[in-house]
């Protein structure tokens, strides 16, 4: 629900925000092959250091779409692109064979999943250099386990540094102490993603934290008592420190 003009707003307020601390990756992909070449270049004129490209949703088209699609997007700019493949929202996913074909364009470098297809995952890996990153927080650990880099997080908004530990405890070969992070966020991963919407959800916890982050955008709509009563048990029962109590 924004617009070009919002995304290019939010993408420098971020990079200057964070400055030469974060690699800043801009959203960059619709359902329009086109639209997404120009919000590639959009976000490369505003000095974003990478793009995140979706499948395309609602269309469906089919795999040698999604491969012009993507080639022509890595293509706008000079930018390293990271794929998203999330079937559940776009209605069709980034077969594993087209995975494969794409990570043969030097810029098309990682792939965000929220495809939940581990076995897939880990075939893709396994014949080519494409950094995977999980896009399902229910499914975070599972992914490190399956040689993943890290995440693409919603919950990260609210426990951002809790899963940054669990990523270097197993790399640290600490499997038994990741896993403990995981079991400690189970609660929160459960009321922000499993009850309403990530999007409706995580807004109602970052306000539950200390972040004024306003309401929803239509057609979404904001918690409810009852949600966020349910939200806040389960940020409670994660370890988390509220500040609207």
């Amino acid at each position: 629900t924004t617009s070009d003009v919002d995304k290019r707003r939010i993408l420098e307020t971020v990079l200057e925000t964070v400055g030469d601390r974060a690699t800043v990756v801009a959203g960059a992909g619709t359902n329009d092959t086109l639209h997404t070449v120009k919000l590639a270049k959009d976000a490369r004129d505003s000095g974003a250091h990478g793009l995140l490209v979706v499948t395309p949703y609602y269309n469906k088209p089919p795999q040698e779409g999604l491969y012009r699609h993507f080639v022509q997007a890595a293509e706008a700019t000079e930018l390293p692109v990271m794929l998203y493949d999330i079937p559940g929202r776009s209605g069709v996913p980034i077969a594993t064979e087209t995975l494969i074909r794409l990570a043969q364009h030097e810029r098309i470098v990682a792939v965000k999943d929220a495809k939940g297809d581990l076995f897939a995952g880990s075939q893709v890996m396994n014949s080519t250099d494409l950094v995977f990153y999980s896009g399902d927080d229910a499914l975070n650990l599972a992914w490190l386990a399956h040689g993943a880099a890290g995440f693409v997080s919603v919950v990260g908004h609210v426990v951002g540094s809790e899963l940054h530990r669990m990523i270097d405890l197993h790399r640290a070969g600490r499997v038994g102490d990741a896993l403990a992070v995981h079991r400690q966020l189970l609660p929160v991963v459960d009321g922000i993603m499993m009850k309403a919407g990530g999007a409706i959800m995580v807004k109602a916890a970052l306000g539950m934290v200390g972040q004024d982050v306003g309401t929803t955008r239509p057609p979404l709509v904001d918690a409810d008592e009852k949600q966020n009563a349910e939200l806040r048990a389960c940020l409670v029962a994660g370890g988390v420190k509220l500040t609207d109590s």
